[in-house]
C-alpha cells in the first residue's frame, strides 16, 4: 500500500510530496496533464514561501533562477517602500515565473523518491478504516493510506468527496497575457507611465527579453470562462481601454481570471484532505495564491507524516485544518478587499486614496505588506512567550545559521543554554546547543515548519510541551 497519493503537482502537490519523502514515505503524485505547463500564472516567491525554500535547503536553486525585487506596492498596487524593520532575513521578493517553480519542486521531490505520474486523471476514490482505494480514467485503481487533493479550484478531490465550497462566484474578470508587441521598449514604458490604471497593467515579463504581461479588466464576465480568449478579443480590448493595441503579436499565452472568492468548508474528510487552491479561491491581488499553497503544505506534510509514523499525538492531524483555514479566510478576505480599491467607481477609489495616506504611517504599511507575504500569521497554541507560535526568522549562530539546521524537516530545540535535553524524543527532534546574538531567549522550540512550540529554560516545562507536537517519549 502506498503511504499517500496527492493529486495534483502544481507547486502545493509537489511541495507536499517533498514533505512527506523527507519522512520516508511512499508518495505517488498524479498529474491529469501529460506534459508540464508553459502558462505563467504566478510570478514570484513572496517572504515566507522564500524562508521555507531556506530552511529546506532549496533557496539557492531558487536564487540562481529568479531575481530579488525590492518589497512594496503589493497592497493592491498602492506604491509605497518597504516598511522599516521587517522581520525577516529574506525581506525582498524573489521574481521567478511558475514554470520554474514547479520544476524546482519536481526536481526537489523526485529527487527524494517521490514518483510523478502524468496524464493520469482521476476518476473516483472511496476510503474505508484502513485507506482509501482511488479510480483512473484509465481504469487503474491504486490503495492509499491517505489521499490529498492538490488539484485547483475545479478540484474533482472536493467534489468527489462532498466538500461544499461557498464564496462568491466572478463578478469581475480579467485577461492575462503574454505577448510580444510591435512598438519600441521606450515606447512601452512611456505607455506603461501614462496608460497604467486600475483596468489596464502591463510592462516587461520577468522570464523572456521582449515578452509583455498585460493584465486587462474585462467589460463583463464570460460566460464560457473556461475557454482562453483570442488575441483579436485581447487586441479588441486594448484599443478600447488605451486606444492602441501596441501591435501585440505571437502570444506565449493568453487566459482569463476572475474574482471568485470561496472557502471550503472543511479540509479533510477521514483520510481523505485538501490543500492550495482546492480548499480556497481567491483574486490574484497581492500574489499569494500559490504562496498560500505550499505553506498548506509545509503545514500538512509533517504532520500526515507523524500519524503514518505512529508518533503523532492525538488531534496533530487535524491541527492542519485548526491553523491554515483561518489563514485561508484572512487572504480572502484580504483580497476581497484589494479586489475593491482596485475598481475604477468614485467610491473605491475614494477609500483608496484614503488607505494610501495611512500608508505613510509606518506600521500601517507593515501591517498591510506582512499579511501579503505570509509573516504575520500567529498560530493559537496558548499562552507564553510572544514568540509562541510564530515562525521563527533566520538567525546567526555562532557558527553557521538557524536555518542550515533545519534542512531535514524535524524539530528543533535550539539551546543557547545549554543546560536542555530532548531525550525521549531525539529521533523526532534535533538539539542544537548554539548562541545566537539575534534571540533574546534562552531556548525555542521549533516544529518541522518553522513555528515555535515553546519559549524558555526550564526542563520541566519543555518536556510538559514536547508531547503536545512530537507524542510520547520513547526508551
Amino acid at each position: 500500500m502506498i503511504d499517500v497519493i496527492v493529486v495534483g503537482s502544481g507547486p502545493t502537490g509537489l511541495m507536499l510530496a517533498a514533505e512527506l519523502r523527507l519522512h520516508g514515505m511512499s508518495v505517488i503524485v498524479l498529474e491529469k496533464q501529460a506534459e508540464p505547463t508553459r502558462q505563467v500564472r504566478a510570478l514570484g516567491l513572496h517572504v515566507r514561501s522564500i524562508e521555507m525554500m531556506d530552511q529546506r535547503g532549496l533557496l539557492e536553486r531558487f536564487l540562481v533562477l529568479g531575481r530579488k525585487y525590492q518589497l512594496g506596492g503589493f497592497f493592491a498596487g498602492i506604491p509605497k517602500p518597504r516598511p522599516i524593520r521587517l522581520d525577516s532575513a529574506h525581506a525582498y521578493v524573489l521574481g521567478i515565473p511558475q514554470t520554474f517553480t514547479e520544476r524546482l519542486l519536481a526536481e526537489h521531490a523526485t529527487g527524494l523518491g517521490a514518483e510523478l505520474r502524468r496524464g493520469r486523471a482521476l476518476a473516483g476514490l472511496a476510503q474505508d478504516g484502513d485507506g482509501v482505494t482511488v479510480e483512473l480514467e484509465d481504469g487503474t485503481r491504486l490503495r492509499a493510506r491517505y489521499v490529498v487533493g492538490c488539484d485547483g479550484g475545479r478540484s474533482t478531490v472536493r467534489k468527489l468527496l462532498g466538500i461544499g465550497f461557498p464564496g462568491e462566484p466572478a463578478g469581475k474578470e480579467w485577461l492575462l497575457a503574454e505577448t510580444e508587441v510591435g512598438i519600441t521598449p521606450e515606447a512601452m514604458s512611456t505607455a506603461a507611465a501614462e496608460l497604467g490604471s486600475p483596468v489596464l497593467r502591463f510592462g516587461p515579463a520577468p522570464h523572456e527579453e521582449g515578452v509583455y504581461r498585460f493584465v486587462v479588466r474585462t467589460e463583463d464576465v464570460a460566460e464560457g470562462r473556461r475557454a482562453a480568449p483570442t488575441l483579436e478579443q485581447f487586441a479588441h480590448r486594448l484599443r478600447q481601454l488605451a486606444d492602441t493595441d501596441f501591435g501585440v503579436h505571437s502570444p506565449r499565452f493568453l487566459s482569463r481570471f476572475g474574482d471568485a472568492t470561496r472557502l471550503a468548508d472543511r479540509y479533510r474528510v477521514g483520510r481523505v484532505l485538501l490543500a492550495g487552491d482546492a480548499a480556497h479561491v481567491h483574486p490574484p491581488m497581492g500574489g499569494q495564491g500559490l504562496n498560500l499553497g505550499v505553506q498548506d503544505a509545509f503545514n500538512l506534510g509533517w504532520k500526515l507524516a507523524a500519524g503514518i509514523n505512529g508518533w503523532a499525538p492525538a488531534g496533530l492531524l487535524d491541527s492542519y485544518e485548526t491553523e491554515r483555514r483561518p489563514v485561508a479566510a484572512d487572504v480572502l478576505d484580504n483580497t476581497r478587499a484589494q479586489s475593491e480599491l482596485m475598481a475604477p467607481e468614485p467610491g473605491p477609489q475614494a477609500v483608496r486614496r484614503l488607505l494610501t495616506e495611512l500608508m505613510d504611517f509606518d506600521e500601517v504599511n507593515r501591517y498591510l505588506t506582512e499579511k501579503i507575504v505570509g509573516i504575520a500569521v500567529r498560530y493559537d497554541f496558548g499562552e507564553g512567550h510572544p514568540l509562541v507560535g510564530r515562525r521563527i526568522r533566520d538567525v546567526e549562530l555562532a557558527e553557521g545559521r538557524l536555518y542550515e539546521h533545519m534542512h531535514g524537516g524535524r524539530g528543533l530545540l535550539l539551546d543557547q543554554t545549554g543546560r536542555l535535553s530532548v531525550t525521549g524524543w531525539a529521533d523526532r527532534v534535533d538539539h542544537v546547543v548554539a548562541v545566537s546574538e539575534e534571540l533574546d531567549v534562552p531556548a525555542v522550540l521549533v516544529r518541522p515548519d518553522g513555528y515555535v512550540a515553546w519559549a524558555g529554560e526550564d526542563q520541566e516545562d519543555l518536556v510538559g510541551r514536547l508531547p503536545t507536537w512530537f507524542g510520547a517519549a520513547t526508551g
